[in-house]
């Protein structure tokens, strides 16, 4: 036999985390982030001028430093 007891609210506390709470937070702000930077802008990419959302652009070097990050630390 169980002696543990079920309460009702432990569900609704349990889904709010700390983690979980702040990376709700990075993705509010992320979307903000992009919604305030859909403006057009022209990149030069050695010789070749693109022309993309100022998000994309800030979005490429970005995901590229993460993954090279990423990266590092699994190789240690």
């Amino acid at each position: 036999m169980s002696t543990h007891r079920r309460t009702g609210d432990g569900g609704a506390r349990g889904f709010l985390t700390p983690g979980r709470v702040l990376v709700l937070l990075l993705l509010a702000a992320t979307l903000v982030f992009i919604f305030q930077n859909t403006a057009q802008t022209e990149i030069r990419l050695l010789v070749p001028i693109v022309t993309m959302p100022l998000w994309v652009a800030l979005l490429i070097p970005g995901v590229i430093g993460l993954l090279s990050g990423m990266y590092l630390v699994r190789r240690r």
